[in-house]
């Protein structure tokens, strides 16, 4: 009986685990539908003004620009994005493994921007400064949230405290796919060598470094926040993978363990059958 009573009380413990793995998977469905939706709309947007900004630099001396211009220093921002929870498989150890791999290689003096809550340890592990850690990030972060991170990292490139500003972040590649993927992001000319295009006769309004100034900001901050959407899509893709997983799982355990309660009551049962019928045989003999 209390092997039964085990049993069944392991059985409840894991239905209680399943019904909460199902409602994880469920919320994290549901938020990833707005985040897939805004990011895809403005990866759209994104991509089409960086693909302008990179023609008016074919026809631009772009070492005039603050944010385009190139550097020869080794010193490298890594800007981490990570989850601000776990319980979404390898997606945020596999990010922190690429960035161990980028330290270790020792080509650049790396330094740490970290965006989400997660690992704080694990990221203190890779043995790099930590400038800064923007922790408040929402589960579908907005234009707001974007523009903190990329002012500061902005500011950061202008002011001279780094050469090279990246992303790292899980890339949106399907349902089932998510990979890291490194970001060039400043200077914005190294997103992406300028298309050698014959430039056309254009009246600029206003004129030429107007124009790349503000457009180079806008791309700056569509990419951060780009950036930050296909890496909540990626979490919550992987969080609802993972989740499905711990689902089918404990529906697997919940079936052994019925059949374990199923030979434990079939054995107890027995075992009162044959004690009924030794007594009665005890019983007979007395008589």
């Amino acid at each position: 009986m209390a092997n039964m009573r085990a049993i069944r009380n392991r059985i409840k413990s894991i239905e209680t685990t399943r019904q909460i793995a199902r409602s994880m998977r469920m919320v994290a469905a549901s938020k990833l539908r707005r985040t897939q939706e805004n990011w895809q709309k403005l990866a759209y947007f994104t991509a089409v003004s960086r693909d302008t900004l990179q023609k008016l630099c074919a026809s631009a001396d772009i070492q005039r620009q603050p944010l385009l211009a190139r550097r020869e220093g080794k010193r490298l921002c890594l800007v981490l994005i990570v989850g601000s929870r776990g319980l979404c498989g390898a997606y945020n150890s596999a990010l922190v493994k690429q960035a161990q791999a980028r330290i270790a290689a020792g080509e650049e003096e790396v330094s740490l921007v970290v965006c989400g809550r997660w690992g704080r340890e694990q990221i203190a592990a890779l043995g790099v400064p930590v400038r800064r850690v923007f922790d408040t990030l929402s589960d579908t972060p907005d234009a707001a949230e974007a523009e903190a991170v990329a002012r500061y990292l902005e500011g950061l490139f202008l002011d001279g405290e780094t050469d090279r500003v990246e992303l790292l972040y899980e890339a949106y590649i399907s349902a089932l796919s998510q990979q890291p993927r490194f970001l060039p992001l400043l200077p914005m000319n190294a997103a992406g060598e300028a298309r050698g295009e014959s430039p056309r006769e254009t009246i600029y309004e206003p004129d030429k470094d107007t124009l790349l100034a503000r457009l180079s900001e806008l791309v700056l901050l569509n990419s951060v926040h780009t950036a930050l959407l296909e890496a909540k899509a990626s979490e919550h893709t992987a969080r609802m993978t993972a989740m499905s997983a711990a689902s089918d799982n404990t529906d697997e355990l919940i079936a052994k363990l019925s059949v374990q309660l199923n030979h434990a009551r079939q054995a107890a049962i027995t075992t009162e059958i044959a004690e009924i019928v030794g007594g009665s045989h005890v019983l007979n003999q007395t008589d």
